[in-house]
């Protein structure tokens, strides 16, 4: 739509904008944060021997 005043562009810009942080901020507050456990997990490493 050309014929839309700069203006309106701005407020469809701000709206969108708006609308994209808020639908990030909530799903970034709305999940509760993991519990850590006491028990150490190891790091399993597979090492590879190059014989060339």
């Amino acid at each position: 739509m050309p014929q839309m005043m700069p203006m309106e562009w701005t407020l469809l810009y701000i709206t969108f904008m708006m609308t994209f942080l808020m639908f990030n901020i909530m799903n970034y507050f709305g999940q509760s944060p993991n519990k850590q456990s006491k028990t150490k997990k190891s790091i399993k490493t597979h090492k590879t021997i190059w014989k060339w």
